[in-house]
């Protein structure tokens, strides 16, 4: 099983610790989203993922991109730890804020959005953080909410879920440009909880082989 992905992307982030949770042998091949004008946009991974994004799991002759898609697959093949609960409801509702944060957050905070704020939109710099924190504190503040009566040592009760795989990398991020998180003292404790696993640890942007 071969996971093509970059060390600081959210998305592949995810897979990652999905991944070492599920105690899955994988290679990581690096696709660098920075690096000459960024690999992803390279004939040959474009190919593999036409939308020139990571990441890209290969297993055998199965090609997927999609991160929750990638997580529904390894779910469904390999059941041996469950990363959603079994009850319908739960289930459901351990989705719903795993895209809270997959598509009500982090899209609009992906990479080439912001190269686009200030490449062809020439936002200045400032400008592309005031759009940045202020989605972030849009979401975060809905999903703090979201987790206010479900919450245990993770987003939803004591079974860590795809919201808790889906929330470590997109609080990553807003540690990394300086966002205050102190107005989510849920998050801030699902997440000081998570970062105490192995398989969260394991899958840290800095533990990677690509990280620089």
């Amino acid at each position: 099983m071969t996971l093509f992905g970059y060390w600081r992307s959210s998305a592949a982030y995810r897979v990652r610790i999905a991944l070492n949770l599920k105690g899955l042998q994988y290679e990581q091949k690096s696709v660098h989203l920075i690096k000459d004008g960024g690999q992803q946009h390279a004939e040959d991974y474009a190919d593999l993922n036409p939308n020139k994004l990571v990441p890209t799991l290969v297993d055998g002759e199965f090609t997927l991109n999609q991160s929750l898609a990638i997580l529904e697959y390894l779910e469904i093949k390999y059941p041996n730890i469950n990363l959603l609960p079994a009850n319908l409801a739960d289930n459901m509702k351990c989705r719903a804020l795993a895209l809270d944060l997959a598509c009500d957050i982090h899209p609009l905070n992906n990479l080439r959005v912001l190269q686009y704020l200030t490449g062809p939109l020439a936002q200045s710099e400032e400008q592309k953080m005031q759009w940045y924190f202020n989605w972030l504190e849009v979401g975060f503040t809905a999903f703090e909410k979201s987790i206010n009566k479900v919450a245990g040592n993770f987003c939803f009760g004591d079974h860590v879920s795809w919201a808790d795989l889906c929330l470590i990398p997109q609080v990553y991020n807003a540690e990394r440009f300086n966002f205050d998180m102190s107005p989510y003292p849920l998050i801030q404790r699902v997440v000081a909880h998570c970062r105490t696993l192995d398989a969260f640890t394991k899958a840290a942007p800095e533990n990677q082989p690509d990280a620089v």
